[in-house]
């Protein structure tokens, strides 16, 4: 397992480092320049405007600001933010990233509590009414876009009932409608899941023989189905893990959330390389990391699954 888990990290490092090279050179393609909004209307001579470029390296080949920031990188020096003068970029992403993490394990853990036992319940009750209902509203949340639902719970809950802040972080109500929009979408989509796992495990010869052989029914369900219908619920969580602080970008936008989602936009917005480059580092090294966790978790739920 240690071979493996070498194998998977190398591999991760070759992608994290191939994916922050062509984030720089998409980077560096897109028109305009930083130096034209660190400027904005103030008028500058040519002379100033150079001074300006060589200070932060923009008049140097691509290749060589790409190998000074990753030495930097090395010593673990991501850099000041160049259009937040003076402000550095650790310190921003790592604000962000935990107002966007507390966001997210909110809405996470809501989400799963709420939707397996749903997703079970309705396989187990199929073709009921529960599980016509339970699988008609999480059509409805997979299919209805987020941005929506948020749109519609500011101007329900802020704008005509005034229970709930509109935008920021300021109190615990601030949370309430971005995790509850977070969480909805999740709910949706994984007690879809869930119920199709644990119907087609319900269905196996083990799970009929448990039966033949005089196991009650919640034993049948804790012991046998719970964990076989698992496995592909892990892969997607595992997956909603990894893409757990760049996945909130339209809800932290809408709401005005200071997390990793609205730092990343309005960076690229403003053409901040630094932030931009340090943000992708950090996602690329959490999905390659969460990847092979899910992969080590398959082995603990299911014996029969082996890493090598």
């Amino acid at each position: 397992m240690l071979s493996y888990i070498i194998n998977r990290l190398f591999q991760g490092a070759i992608v994290v480092v191939l994916v922050s090279i062509l984030t720089f050179l998409v980077m560096q393609a897109v028109p305009g320049s930083p130096v034209d909004l660190m400027i904005g209307k103030q008028k500058v001579s040519i002379e100033q405007r150079k001074a300006i470029e060589h200070k932060w390296g923009f008049d140097r080949p691509w290749y060589d600001q790409y190998f000074t920031w990753a030495g930097n990188l090395v010593t673990g020096n991501m850099g000041e933010s160049v259009v937040r003068t003076g402000e550095p970029v650790s310190s921003m992403i790592k604000n962000a990233a935990l107002m966007t993490l507390r966001l997210n394990v909110l809405s996470f853990f809501i989400s799963i509590a709420i939707a397996i036992p749903i997703g079970m319940l309705a396989a187990i009750k199929r073709y009921s009414w529960f599980d016509y209902g339970s699988m008609l509203g999480a059509t409805i949340g997979v299919t209805i876009p987020n941005y929506w639902i948020a749109l519609m719970g500011i101007v329900l809950f802020s704008v005509k009932l005034g229970w709930l802040p509109p935008y920021g972080a300021d109190s615990w109500k601030s949370y309430i409608l971005p995790v509850f929009v977070l969480a909805f979408e999740e709910i949706a989509a994984l007690a879809r899941l869930t119920r199709g796992a644990t119907m087609e495990v319900l269905g196996q010869d083990y799970v009929t023989t448990a039966r033949a052989k005089g196991l009650k029914e919640k034993v049948v369900i804790s012991r046998h189905v719970l964990r076989n219908a698992l496995l592909p619920i892990i892969t997607v969580i595992g997956y909603r893990i990894a893409f757990i602080l760049s996945g909130t970008i339209v809800v932290e936008t809408v709401f005005g959330w200071p997390g990793m989602g609205r730092l990343f936009f309005d960076s690229i917005n403003r053409l901040d390389y630094q932030v931009v480059q340090a943000i992708v580092l950090v996602l690329s090294i959490v999905i390659v990391v969460v990847n092979i966790l899910t992969d080590l978790t398959y082995a603990l739920i299911d014996p029969r699954v082996r890493i090598r």
